[in-house]
């Protein structure tokens, strides 16, 4: 029978960050969300302890595990505090990931140890304002000019991409057009590694978000910015291809970001139940209360399983996108579900923004969208069904 145990070594991983979260993140939690400041010390923290660098071979810096890892380090973190989690998962899965995946051995060398070790982070740029679930309508331009790719263009919502440790962002653009059989124009999507600090790269003012307030958002315009040809990452004209190759596996990150998410709504819901008292006895003790967490850890369980069976299949060299899909839309789910109904076991005090329920109640809606919204996972499922 398979089992979904884990192993000692993903164990103690886990406990590990189980108690980093509980013991670093938690603590300084509220103030960073209510500043909107980016948790410099805690990101070095992260970095010291190789979470960045988990599924990354040690000869470019990293810890030689694997994607399983990652999304175990995510769940635990997300428990207390989403910001920090997805600026982990940001940087590893959009971040270095397209570098270890598609990259050449000098841009390995040259860029994975420091994004590995946490001393620097990546952003990927691939979503534009007309360009988003569809990716193909991306109008951001790369010429090649002298040896040099000149990229225009701007981007939207790109994470880690204007901290002062970030050391790059990788663009999608588009190289070049053909015609389709049918005469349509087929875009040629690439993509360019486009160094912090080139001239012409803007990082503009961060956004004003809902949720995820200690995380790092910014628009990014580029106006003729030239880099070298050999910044080319991956084949010309796979970039489109690569970066759904890319989305798949971030599914799987963000499925076990968004089951941490759910589980810490159950264990603050767990924890003031057991604490409340109304009409004389502690409110957990009404089956109305007692039920609705009930099934608040019946999501966050089956949430775990679904991102589970996705990691192994990957894991196992099988194919998993329709089972990242299903695990990125019940587990994105269950984190707002859970978040509602955790504010609602918390009455008024689910409404202060200092109370963990709180912050996850404005940081889960995302979980719905980002990295593929709940439709493009749906339309992915019903095509597998053949529909």
């Amino acid at each position: 029978m398979p089992s979904f145990e884990l192993s000692e070594e993903h164990q103690a991983l886990s406990d590990t960050v189980r108690e980093f979260a509980d013991e670093v993140v938690a603590p300084v939690a509220a103030l960073h969300d209510a500043e909107h400041s980016f948790p410099y010390k805690v990101v070095e923290q992260m970095g010291e302890m190789g979470l960045f660098g988990l599924p990354f071979p040690e000869e470019y810096g990293g810890m030689g595990g694997d994607y399983f890892a990652l999304a175990l380090a995510l769940e635990q973190l997300a428990r207390v505090d989403q910001s920090v989690a997805i600026t982990l998962e940001a940087g590893v899965s959009l971040g270095a990931m397209p570098i270890y995946r598609f990259g050449t051995e000098e841009q390995k060398q040259k860029w994975l140890p420091g994004l590995a070790q946490g001393t620097a982070l990546a952003g990927f740029g691939l979503t534009e304002s007309e360009a988003g679930s569809d990716a193909g309508g991306t109008k951001t331009t790369a010429r090649l000019d002298g040896g040099q790719w000149v990229i225009n263009g701007s981007k939207e919502f790109i994470t880690n991409s204007g901290t002062e440790i970030t050391s790059l962002v990788t663009v999608t653009a588009v190289t070049g057009t053909s015609e389709n059989p049918d005469g349509s124009i087929r875009k040629h999507i690439s993509t360019i590694v486009v160094p912090s600090g080139t001239p012409g790269f803007t990082v503009e003012k961060a956004y004003n978000k809902v949720g995820w307030n200690a995380s790092d958002t910014h628009p990014l315009t580029l106006a003729d910015v030239r880099v070298p040809q050999e910044n080319l990452l991956g084949a010309e004209g796979r970039g489109f291809a690569n970066f759904l190759q890319i989305l798949d596996e971030g599914r799987i990150a963000i499925a076990a970001l968004a089951t941490g998410a759910a589980q810490g709504c159950v264990d603050e819901a767990v924890r003031y139940a057991g604490e409340r008292v109304a009409f004389g006895t502690t409110i957990g003790s009404n089956q109305s209360i007692a039920f609705k967490i009930a099934r608040m850890q019946t999501r966050a369980h089956n949430a775990r399983l679904a991102y589970y069976d996705a990691a192994a299949r990957m894991l196992a060299g099988k194919p998993f996108k329709v089972q990242a899909a299903m695990a990125k839309l019940v587990a994105g789910e269950a984190a707002m579900d859970n978040a509602r109904d955790a504010t609602q076991v918390f009455g008024g005090y689910g409404f202060i923004n200092e109370f963990p329920v709180a912050r996850h109640y404005r940081d889960s809606k995302i979980l719905e969208v980002g990295e593929g919204t709940s439709e493009v996972q749906l339309m992915l499922i019903a095509r597998e069904l053949g529909l």
